[in-house]
Order: C-alpha cells, then structure tokens, then sequence
C-alpha cells in the first residue's frame, strides 16, 4: 500500500503533521512550532539527572546518613537543641552540594547540545547550519559526503549518492539511493535504489536533497535507541585513581572510627557519647569531596575550553591535553586562514596573475575547465575560489556553462590524486570531461611527453615557492553512455595550472612558538606539494633544520622501522593521502610520544581514533571526523589548540592543588578528633564542628580552585608523563606535610588551655579558631604553587575572598554571639588570644611561602 509520506508513522508514535512541498523548506517560525510539538530530534536520555533525581543522590552520600545519626544521637542523649541544629546545617549542606551538582549537570549538559550532530538545512530558502537536534518533521536535509544523516527522510534529489547503513543492517557495503517519485511505500533499512535514508547512518558518495519524514524516537533508529542507551563507558585512568584513593581512606577512616569509639566507652563506659566521637572521626576522614571535584573540574574545564572554541565530545581529553607531546595539524585552515583566491593560470606557455583586470583569451579554456571540474555548489575552500574567479573573468561569456547537466563523476583515490565530472551539453551527444588535481596526476592523465613535463615542473617549482597551492587542468571528450571503469581511459589534453595562495593565520607563528616552549613539537600533514609545504612551515616558524620534507610517496616507501626513524626529525609531510596518517600516528606512537592529531574527512576518522588526542574541524570537518574525535575545533584555528592545551594543563594543576587541600585539610581534623582522646584531653570536636569546616572545604576545593589562573610557567615546561599519577609521592607528602603543622598548630592552642587548666569550652574555642586559621591558610598557600601570597594578590579570584570572609564572619560570630556559641559550645575569647590564634594557625603553613621563595630564587 502507498503510503503518504507526510503521515509515515515508523514507530507507533504521534503522527506528524502534513508539510508543504516548498523547495524552500519550511519557515524559521514553522520550524520551532514543530520543535515544540514533535519534540528535539534525540533519543530519550535514561541516565538524565534532574534535580529530584540529583537530590536522591545527595541524600544517600555517607556524609549525610552520618549526620543523620549524629542527629539520633542527640536525641537519645536528650539534646533536641543541638539535634535541631544539626539538622539546619544538614539542610544547608544539602542545598549547596545539590547546586554544584546541578549546576555540572547544566554544564554537561550545554556540552551535550554544543556536540549535536550539525545538519545543513534549507528553511525559508537559505541554507543554514543547525544543531541536528534541531531539525523537524518536513526540513529539507542537504546531504553530501562525510555527512551524518540527522533523521530519517526522502531523497528528492539526487547525484551518484550511497550510504553506509551497516549501523541498522549490519552489512557493511554501501547502499545506492535513488530520488523519490510521488508518494512511494516506506522501505526498511538495507538494500540499494531505495529513496529512504535514516537516521544516524553515514553518507559516503555523491550528495542529495531530502525531505525529513520522522525524528527522534520515530526514526529506525529510535526502536533501538534502548539498547545504544545501555552501553557503559569504561572509566578513565584519573578515575580509577581516584576511586582506590577514596577506598583507602575510607578503610583506613571506618577503621580509625571503630577503634575511637571502642576506646571511648571502654575509658568512659559511655556508649552513646563513643558513638557520637566515632561518627565525629568518620565524618573527618570520609573522602567524598574526591568524586566531587573530579567531576566538576572536567565537566567546568571542558566548558572552559568550549568557551575558546574547542568542544570537547569525551571528557577525558581534558585530562589528556596536559601530556601531548606532538601536535599533528593540516596546513589549509588550520595554519591558513582557509580562504583560498585564485592567484595564477598558467598554460604551458604563458602565465597570468588575477590581479590584473582583464583575462586574456588565451587563459579562458583553462578558466572554464577548472570550473567543470569542480561542484557546482560548492564547499571547498578552492572550489569556491575557482567559482569566484570564473564568474568575475567569464560572466556573460560562452564559458559558463549553467544550463549543463553533470552525468557523471570520477572521485580521488589514493591511487590518482585527481577527480573528472562528464557533461552533457544541451541538444549534444558528446559529453565534455573536466578534470582537475595534482599536477603530476594530471600530467599522467594526459601522457605527457619528457620535455613538456620538465617544463610542466619547473612551472610548478616556481608557484609553489611562492606557497601557492598548485592545480592541473584536462580536458577530454567523450561519446556515449558507456562510462570506463577509470580516468585513464580518456583521451585527456593538458590546458594548464592553477596557483591557490592561502595566507598563514595571523596567530598561528606565535602559537607555534608557545608550542616550542611548552616542549611540544608541531608537525604539519598536507596534501600539498613540498615546495608550498615548505615556503608555509618557514612562516609558521616549523623546525625544519634536522630534516626538510618527506613527501607521500617516500612513506610509503619506508617500512615501519624507517618510518619511525623519519618522525623522530621530520616535522613536515608533504604529499600525504589521509590512509597515510594512520601510520604517522602510529609510528609516533611506537616512539613513545602523546599524539594530538586534526582531520576533516571522513578518511582521517582512523587517524583521529587512534591518536591519543583526535582534534576534528568543526567548520570544513565532517560528521564522521567529529564523531571519531576527542575534540572539535570550532573555527578551525590552529591557536585555538594551543589555548586549550594551556588550559588542559592549568585544570590538571589546579586539581592536583585541589586534591593536596583535601588531604591537607582532612589531617588536622582527624587527627584532633582522635588525638585528645589518646592523650585523655576533653574531645575538641563534635559533628557541628565538622560541619561547619566541610562548609569551608567544599566550596575551597571546588570553587575557589577550578577558578585558578594558569601558573605562569605553564607553557614553559616539558609536556607531564601520561603515566605520572594525580595522587603523587611529591602531592602526598605536600598534603601530609601541609596537614602535620596545622594540627601540630591546633594541638599547641589545646595544650596551652590544658596547661593553664582552661575551661573545656575556652579550649575547644582556641582550637576551633586555630584549625580555622589554618585551614583558609592552606588555601591560600595552594592557589599557586609558585607565585608567594604577594605574588598572588593581582590574580583574579572572586569566589576565594567571599569563601574567606564569610569563614571569618561566622567564625566569630560562633564564638562572641552567645546564641550561636551555646550551639558550637563554644566560650568566648579575648580579642588578643583570638588574634593569637588566628595567627598561629595561618602562621602554621607559612613554611610553604619561604619554600617556594627558596625555589624562585
């Protein structure tokens, strides 16, 4: 039965409403109408966390169940005050744990938006970019090679177009489609000459014209999105890391915790206040701000990066971009502006420079052919060059040629760097051939003979000196419908060159210099001839002393051993295919360096996958380079990279400072949690007390710290080793260092009280107020690990101050106003002993300051 393709329902969902036929697809108004309606173009997300979802897992954190039952503790002891009161802080808590989470969710989420899949649409007769989220029931869909397909639709239009949809059939042969007539009966995945593309499936020859007919969870793929939903990705080392940390100390915690509890009511014989002090030293060692800042660091630091044109689609490759020793980019757009002009046409016997006004005759063939051979829409930098310039010199002439149909077309292959369209003129039987492509392929397409290839080379020496991007034109003729199998098998005329400039990008010599400093080397993989290569690495302030050029065709001369050998010196390819690539990354990768690498094509997507870093172009890119990526370069600038390498490299400083507070700032808890007891001194903590530091904590190592500017020196040392831990030797003995003199700090204020015979609340104030100092000292001190607090004043850091002033404010609000020092029991000092302490404890990690005036100097 035919079914009207408007009204197809592949899913058993709401139908669609009917749309318009419009070649000018639908209007912007109608398009968001539908979005409303229909829904985003997306499989539903299961794992989305809401915030009542956020809440649960909130609630369920140790930290929260602990003080739950300190709060029962209290009541069983009879003290509903402080069981009040815990349970106020217990609410406060919650709130701003519940926000740092959901505002991560939010970021990952934007994150998740700004990765969407990108869909070429015609709305209101423009053609335009959006989100693939964004696309609706009824748009037009412009499909070419490398594209992703957004939704499934009907091909109205078509030019030698196949899809591989081994994603819903499993067969791994590309399918031919065919344009739609009328209303024809909807078609499964699979099969050639089927009108029907469908979503998530990847175009790989031709292009076309479709018309969206269901999105979203009607598409074929939204039957199976279920089962795409639950496949679970493997953690990263970071994360496993960090995951054996918190499993230690929480042993080591829960243990410590026990022992207190079981020594208090052997001493006192009072159960419920040992339990009371156990929960009080578990809630000290519990590590749960570990995971906490692990995440937020990398999802705030991915949007860091988004924000410098780098979107980054897996997570991790922030955590990555801090030990990338070789940095592999292309030289057209990503070193260039990718803004191609035409400079020169060359026949075998003259040469002429656009910037003169009028063409001469003599160049209109060659003019006319190179605009054949290339789209007729289209997208490539150089196509849209040759366009430009054909129009200007050839308008209201013989040459253009609009009215011509194109039949058929001969791609680039590894094998022939070179593509041929064939036309067919109006009221002719002959078909006209154009061909265009690497000079030397061309030359080889026309059998030219030994002298006019010298001649043809030295032709092209002279351009590409000049860092021109060099071209051959053909042309050939062609009766019949019988197409050969090949290009060789026309009879092919040489008509000449063409000389593309594309300037290097104004930023892009001072980016590789930053590179060279941060002991990260660029290599640039083009396509172009070495000549060019050569001239734009010189400007670009590429090292090229050791070794000049290796050009395609030396690869894949050498074997893996020479190869290996050849990327230790050389830092310019010249020449290269994108299959080649994958046995650069390799080899790199055998030399034991961390590998970024950028790509467009949909032949770079190995490449891209199997370097360490896989960076893909998010203006020229395709679908599937994106997909293969770690990070996508949204404007295609090579400086871009290096920025975000610089911040890839400041998130991981920043977190390790964030993980040496934590552990620094746990020690003296715990240790004066436990400590007094053994020494039979009055218990200085009690869960009030913990609460009131996790309130300075949190916010500290979460807020204050990812906010941290780069340490000046960042781009200034040696790439850090992939292996080299987090949580290491030198970061542990810093945090236990840190910890040791803070506690040893509040032990001295306890002992000093002790030694006078000092009321218990008096004590416990001192030793509050101390450990409080001490704590917004090690803040302080690790902002930077370089710079001395002096140094740091001019660093830009809001969230540090409002974090310090109000710790301050309530700190002495909790010891002078007689409300809140009956909750935290609590004595009042003298405003000299109060200063004293606050000085003996930030006094406790000045050491820190000297030690790294000591290493400045």
């Amino acid at each position: 039965m035919s079914v009207p393709i408007a009204y197809l329902n592949t899913a058993n969902m709401p139908v669609p409403e009917p749309y318009s036929d419009s070649p000018d697809g639908l209007s912007k108004a109608e398009a968001e109408r539908r979005l409303q309606l229909d829904g985003p173009n997306e499989l539903p997300q299961d794992n989305k966390r809401n915030l009542p979802a956020i809440v649960r897992e909130v609630l369920g954190e140790p930290m929260f169940l602990l003080l739950l039952a300190a709060g029962a503790v209290y009541l069983l002891l009879g003290d509903a005050t402080d069981a009040l009161m815990l349970l106020g802080f217990v609410c406060l808590m919650i709130f701003i744990t519940v926000w740092q989470e959901y505002k991560t969710e939010h970021v990952l989420e934007a994150l998740r938006d700004l990765s969407s899949p990108r869909a070429l649409v015609r709305r209101d007769g423009v053609e335009r970019r959006v989100a693939g989220r964004e696309v609706v029931a009824g748009d037009i869909l412009l499909l070419e090679e490398g594209d992703r397909v957004a939704a499934d639709a009907l091909i109205l239009d078509q030019n030698d177009f196949a899809a591989d949809e081994s994603l819903l059939t499993g067969e791994s042969v590309p399918v031919r489609k065919i344009a739609a007539h009328s209303h024809p009966d909807y078609q499964a995945p699979g099969g050639d000459d089927s009108p029907f593309v469908y979503s998530g499936t990847l175009v790989v020859q031709g292009r076309a014209t479709a018309r969206v007919i269901a999105t979203g969870p009607r598409t074929e793929i939204g039957k199976i999105g279920q089962s795409l939903q639950t496949l679970d990705v493997e953690s990263t080392p970071l994360q496993r890391e960090t995951a054996r940390l918190v499993k230690t100390i929480a042993l080591i915690g829960v243990t410590l915790s026990l022992l207190l509890a079981f020594l208090h009511i052997r001493t006192n014989g009072d159960w419920l206040h040992g339990l009371l002090a156990g929960i009080t030293l578990a809630m000290s060692l519990l590590p749960e701000e570990y995971p906490v800042v692990l995440t937020i660091f990398l999802a705030m630091g991915a949007w860091r990066i988004a924000k410098h044109q780098v979107l980054t689609r897996r997570i991790p490759a922030v955590e990555a971009l801090g030990s990338a020793t070789v940095l592999c980019v292309d030289k057209t757009g990503t070193l260039t502006e990718n803004r191609m002009t035409l400079r020169q046409l060359v026949t075998p016997d003259a040469a002429f420079d656009t910037q003169n006004a009028e063409l001469p005759e003599a160049f209109h063939t060659l003019l006319e052919f190179a605009v054949l051979a290339s789209e007729t829409a289209p997208f490539d930098p150089m196509e849209v060059a040759i366009h430009q310039t054909g129009k200007r010199y050839l308008v209201n002439s013989e040459h253009l040629h609009d009215d011509w149909d194109l039949v058929h077309e001969y791609s680039l292959s590894p094998q022939l760097l070179a593509l041929s369209h064939v036309w067919r003129a109006h009221n002719s039987d002959v078909h006209i051939v154009a061909a265009k492509g690497a000079p030397e392929a061309i030359a080889d397409l026309c059998h030219l003979p030994a002298d006019a290839q010298t001649k043809l080379a030295r032709q092209i020496e002279q351009l590409a000196e000049q860092g021109m991007r060099v071209l051959g034109v053909a042309k050939a003729t062609f009766t019949g419908t019988n197409w050969p199998q090949g290009q060789h098998d026309f009879d092919f005329q040489f008509l000449g060159l063409l000389g593309l400039s594309d300037p290097l990008r104004p930023t892009a010599a001072g980016a590789v210099e930053e590179c060279r400093k941060a002991g990260i080397r660029v290599m640039m993989i083009t396509g172009d001839y070495p000549a060019t290569a050569a001239a734009i690495a010189h400007e670009a302030g590429l090292d090229t002393a050791q070794r000049q050029i290796v050009t395609g065709q030396e690869l894949e001369s050498l074997d893996d051993d020479a190869l290996r050998n050849a990327v230790r010196t050389c830092n310019v390819f010249a020449r290269v295919v994108p299959q080649q690539k994958l046995r650069l990354v390799d080899a790199l990768k055998a030399n034991g360096e961390i590998v970024a690498m950028t790509g467009d094509g949909v032949n770079d997507a190995a490449a891209l996958k199997a370097a360490h870093i896989g960076i893909a172009m998010g203006q020229r890119g395709t679908d599937v380079a994106r997909e293969a990526a770690s990070l996508v370069l949204l404007d295609d600038d090579f400086a871009s990279i290096v920025r975000a390498i610089r911040l890839g490299r400041t998130i991981f400083d920043n977190l390790r400072k964030a993980m040496a507070y934590l552990f620094a700032a746990h020690l003296p808890i715990a240790g004066l949690s436990l400590i007094p007891l053994l020494l039979g001194w009055p218990l200085v903590f009690e869960p009030v007390h913990i609460l009131f530091l996790e309130m300075i904590i949190n916010p500290a190592c979460s807020i204050v710290f990812e906010a941290e500017a780069a340490d000046r020196n960042v781009m200034q040392r040696p790439p850090r080793r992939p292996d080299e831990p987090l949580f290491g030797r030198s970061m542990l003995l810093l945090g236990m260092l840190q910890g040791c003199t803070v506690m040893v700090a509040g032990l001295f204020a306890l002992g000093y009280a002790q030694h006078y015979d000092l009321a218990a609340p008096v004590a416990r104030s001192m030793a509050f107020v101390t450990l409080v100092a001490g704590n917004l000292g090690l803040i302080l001190v690790n902002r930077s690990w370089q710079y001395t607090l002096l140094g740091m004043l001019h660093l830009h850091n809001p969230a540090l101050w409002w974090i310090t002033a109000s710790a301050l404010l309530f700190l002495g609000g909790a010891v002078y106003l007689p409300a809140l020092a009956a909750i935290f029991h609590f004595a009042p000092l003298g405003f000299a002993t109060f200063l004293t302490c606050l000085a003996l404890g930030f006094g406790s990690v000045l050491w820190f300051e000297l030690a790294k005036l000591l290493r400045t100097r």
